[in-house]
């Protein structure tokens, strides 16, 4: 098996370490930029080899390497500057993934595609298209990490210790994401017995807002993006069957069809093994369908190029 990360960047990069320090598998880093991936992958090797853990990254700037990967992390694209939306994004990154979600068909077809470029959805959707790959082998990583930042959040207003925290968001990874309070518990106890209505709409307000704030301070998200591919591409490579919330595309769950969005699945060797659609009330609804509004406008104006 191979992990293949396209784009070296900051995100790539960590990626790759993540998924070599849970040794998941070999990992090609690829990149247009000549000389980048491959000083990556000597650094992260160098860690790796310090630590005993025998994941081997490589570096390179042909996408004909990728050729039989399992996996494929599609990062390439711009990042978001500071002041910048994910939407803000659109078409720059529109043809971007198009022209790598080419290559990856023309190289490996039969892998499953982890896509991380925002606008997250609309990429997925496009990605998906262009493959033309089974709609359970195309995946957006959004709300793996959209869940890190809502359980970052309630570990810090309840004080409870983050392995005891289970929570759920969904919808739009952008201006529409959905934290899910009422799915969302400390040792099975509903999060509404710690903390009050004006702590969990503060956590609430906080998750949707905090990706901006760290691009503003530090330029980019990078970390915490890194481990949640790997979170993900480990609960298929060991068939873990995770419960996770990712872009999905949806034909007919949740009463929408043709959109890619965040939703919880169960991710097993086959991908996407089930999408699990949960019983929302009026407001979740309504936060849900704004998102399914935006994902719907933004791949209208990506069929209008």
């Amino acid at each position: 098996m191979t992990i293949t990360i396209v784009g070296s960047g900051k995100v790539g990069a960590a990626v790759a370490l993540n998924c070599g320090l849970r040794e998941l598998d070999d990992i090609l880093l690829l990149d247009v930029i000549d000389g980048l991936p491959q000083g990556e992958a000597m650094d992260i090797n160098h860690q790796l080899s310090e630590l005993g853990l025998d994941s081997q990254i490589k570096g390179s700037n042909s996408y004909e390497e990728m050729k039989n990967s399992d996996f494929i992390v599609l990062v390439a694209g711009m990042g978001r500057k500071p002041g910048m939306t994910r939407m803000d994004l659109l078409n720059k990154n529109a043809s971007i993934v198009k022209d790598v979600a080419t290559q990856i068909s023309k190289h490996a077809n039969n892998a499953t595609l982890v896509v991380v470029t925002n606008p997250l959805d609309p990429m997925t959707y496009l990605a998906l298209k262009t493959t033309k790959f089974n709609k359970n082998k195309v995946i957006g990583m959004g709300g793996m990490l959209d869940l890190s930042r809502f359980k970052s959040y309630i570990h810090d207003a309840s004080g409870c210790s983050r392995a005891s925290i289970q929570a759920m968001v969904i919808s739009e990874h952008g201006e529409n994401m959905l934290p899910l309070i009422r799915f969302s518990s400390i040792g099975g106890i509903p999060i509404s017995e710690f903390l009050s209505k004006e702590k969990t709409q503060e956590i609430f307000d906080k998750t949707k807002k905090v990706a901006a704030e760290v691009i503003a301070l530090k330029g980019a998200t990078v970390y915490a993006p890194g481990n949640a591919v790997a979170t993900m591409i480990e609960s298929m490579i060991k068939n873990k069957k995770e419960v996770i919330p990712v872009s999905a595309y949806l034909d007919g769950e949740y009463g929408i069809s043709d959109l890619c969005i965040g939703v919880p699945v169960v991710l097993g060797s086959n991908g996407i093994e089930k999408i699990i659609e949960l019983e929302l009330n009026e407001y979740e609804r309504k936060t849900f369908d704004l998102g399914v509004t935006s994902v719907r406008e933004a791949i209208n104006l990506i069929n209008q190029k």
